[in-house]
């Protein structure tokens, strides 16, 4: 199965002559006259995929949140997730844009495709979508070699993870993105994703939104075993501990309030694994609790 994938993702990639060519999340063909040398990303995933994929030399510019590796965060910015400076973008002469579409830079990112530069957009959905975005990356690059090498440590990881841990006993569990307001994921994300290679169940996975709202009395009726929340850095928020206000709900009933730090399991990159490990030592706790 693993060779098949590659097998479709290289052939995706035809060099011929010196070109380039690429299939993006977005079934759009991204065709280079020869290995991009100065890349902008403009998603903080896409920024450590890129280094991941031995790239990183070649990162001429990411926006402000790009902080992984740490030498990330000295590149030069083209602004942030509110909004991309298109003059800061187009002064740094980039010939390959990488970019995560989203309802606020979604015209931003028509646009620099408009003015003929090339542009790979990224949507994974599914944990090998790491490794396949890799492969893209790095064919688009020139370090296909450090690419394909990422992409099988990465298989090979998600594939142990997913033996031992997704026929232990199924645990209930409610993500909580942020507070104000409730926000969790549906079935189609990649984090229920992580939930499901842990042998969890997202008690939201049928909502028809991606990231969607709730209320409180939602979550109550769900009653999860477990709650994970992530927030906006690296500490455990505050509100996670406002559940405690219900003890009616198992999960605080069993003490299975839990954080992963957001960078670990909300971005699309190799560590994404490291969150996926926290996540099911979790709900094997949760299972001793029983």
């Amino acid at each position: 199965m693993k060779e098949l994938a590659l097998a479709f993702v290289l052939a995706l990639a035809q060099v011929a002559h010196g070109q380039i060519s690429v299939r993006d999340d977005y079934g759009r063909t991204v065709t280079l006259p020869r290995a991009a040398e100065r890349v902008v990303s403009l998603a903080p995933h896409l920024t450590e995929l890129l280094y991941a994929a031995g790239a990183g030399a070649r990162v001429a510019g990411a926006i402000e949140s790009s902080d992984f590796p740490p030498e990330a965060r000295a590149l030069p910015r083209v602004g942030s997730e509110a909004g991309i400076s298109l003059e800061a973008l187009l002064a740094l002469k980039p010939d390959l844009v990488a970019a995560w579409p989203t309802s606020g830079s979604l015209r931003q990112i028509d646009r620099i495709a408009e003015l003929g530069i090339p542009v790979y957009r990224s949507e994974p959905r599914e944990l090998d979508d790491v490794a396949r975005t890799l492969l893209a990356l790095g064919e688009l690059t020139g370090s296909r070699a450090i690419a394909a090498q990422a992409a099988r440590d990465f298989r090979v990881r998600a594939a142990q993870l997913e033996r031992d841990h997704a026929r232990r006993p199924a645990v209930r569990i409610f993500y909580q993105v942020w507070d104000r307001p409730i926000v969790t994921v549906n079935g189609e994300h990649l984090i229920t994703k992580v939930m499901r290679l842990c042998g969890g169940v997202n008690v939201f996975a049928e909502l028809p939104v991606l990231a969607p709202a709730v209320d409180r009395e939602a979550v109550l009726r769900a009653d999860p075993e477990v709650i994970v929340a992530s927030g906006a850095d690296e500490s455990r928020p505050g509100w996670l501990e406002d559940w405690k206000a219900y003890p009616q709900l198992a999960a605080v009933a069993r003490g299975n309030l839990y954080w992963i730090p957001p960078a670990l399991i909300q971005r699309h990159t190799p560590r994404i694994l490291e969150g996926a490990k926290r996540l099911c030592a979790l709900l094997e706790a949760a299972r001793s609790k029983r």
